[in-house]
């Protein structure tokens, strides 16, 4: 192999590389992004949003419980239903940035992902008033390019420790508990779904119907519930930096 195709092959390793961390065994080598927390305290985070149809019912709902969580919204989405995001905020919620389409960053071309990014954290602070602080890839599938913009952007990669896979056709309240359940734990970070615009028609019902029992059983065990804000979570630079050296091997 000449010089030059060492060199392609050696970018094209570090663009993907990180999306290593979308496997759980990789993950667990890294707290931080994970979203691995304090032991008493497990984050709940919505991803897609905001829409119309379900994120209103999501916050009468978390307000009916008592508790707050972190809502990774994409620019298009924000863009459409501005108002949504201003609701999110002023109801004691934190909102983060999920990019601007659902699109995986491995997939796009150069350049992209970076300006949307900027793109869609601009938007969230001119919509809310609130500089994001979190950004979640869609499929949690980070690129080098996305963690390089997150880091200029200020933002900290952040994926899950356990999901409710509350986005397909078949997912009901019990399935999404039940996918939920071995992860359930102090430090968790909760990944949940307040709009089905890149998954299966009326899906978001499941996660809604989930999180009464989603809630009491981390209350019962003593855990306290709440946005990634208040989770003791690791910052992004520590965060950058496993991925980077993990992937660097």
């Amino acid at each position: 192999m000449n010089r030059a195709a060492l060199t392609l092959a050696g970018l094209a390793a570090l663009h993907v590389g990180p999306a290593a961390t979308w496997l759980p065994a990789v993950r667990r080598l890294l707290p931080g992004l994970a979203g691995r927390g304090a032991a008493g305290h497990v984050a709940l985070t919505f991803d897609d949003g905001p829409d119309p149809r379900s994120t209103p019912r999501f916050l009468d709902e978390l307000e009916r419980l008592g508790c707050r969580g972190t809502f990774f919204v994409l620019g298009r989405m924000l863009e459409r239903h501005p108002e949504l995001g201003l609701d999110i905020v002023e109801r004691g919620h934190e909102i983060a940035v999920h990019g601007w389409r659902h699109d995986n960053a491995l997939l796009t071309r150069p350049g992209r992902t970076a300006s949307e990014l900027s793109r869609a954290a601009a938007l969230v602070t001119a919509v809310t008033g609130v500089c994001p602080a979190w950004y979640r890839p869609p499929y949690g599938v980070l690129s080098a390019e996305g963690l390089v913009a997150a880091r200029g952007l200020g933002l900290r990669p952040v994926l899950w420790t356990a999901w409710g896979k509350d986005w397909t056709r078949t997912a009901s309240p019990a399935t999404v508990l039940a996918a939920m359940a071995p992860g359930l734990r102090g430090g968790a970070t909760l990944l949940l779904h307040d709009s089905d615009c890149t998954s299966a028609p009326g899906s978001w019902r499941a996660g809604l119907g989930a999180l009464p029992e989603l809630v009491d059983r981390c209350r019962a065990a003593g855990l306290r519930v709440g946005p990634l804000r208040d989770h003791g979570v690791l910052s992004g630079r520590p965060a950058l930096r496993e991925v980077c050296e993990t992937t660097a091997v």
